[in-house]
């Protein structure tokens, strides 16, 4: 998720550093872009990448955290290194309908959750010195 990965290098960035790719990138989500350039953070230039291209980098990952479905998440491969995998379920704002004001509204809400997410690892990572 794009999202995610902007929200938590913007909250723990210094701990952190957040990559963001998917089964079958395409391009940013313009709603998901407007939904954060409310916050205050600019992901229109940013680059949607493969998982399989950075699982085949060789990068050690601390965390993975999946955010799509249970069923999606089963195709993503297994990183080397990785001490921890999280899942974290959310709704994809790419596959919301409607008007362009409730497809944002709804996108703002998954932003809002992913946020309050990320809030919670930042801080419980922070406090247990792991960062």
């Amino acid at each position: 998720s794009q999202m995610a990965a902007a929200l938590l290098n913007n909250k723990c960035g210094e701990f952190f550093e957040a990559h963001s790719a998917g089964l079958e990138p395409g391009a940013i989500n313009p709603l998901a872009a407007e939904a954060l350039r409310e916050l205050g953070i600019d992901i229109s230039n940013n680059r949607t990448q493969r998982v399989f291209d950075v699982w085949k980098s060789g990068q050690i990952f601390q965390f993975v955290i999946t955010v799509c479905s249970e069923a999606e998440a089963e195709g993503c491969p297994v990183f080397p290194g990785v001490t921890t995998r999280l899942h974290w379920p959310f709704d994809d704002p790419s596959k919301f309908t409607g008007t362009h004001e409730e497809r944002l509204e709804r996108t703002r809400r998954v932003r809002d959750q992913i946020r309050t997410r990320i809030n919670a690892f930042c801080d419980e990572q922070c406090v247990a010195g792991k960062a």
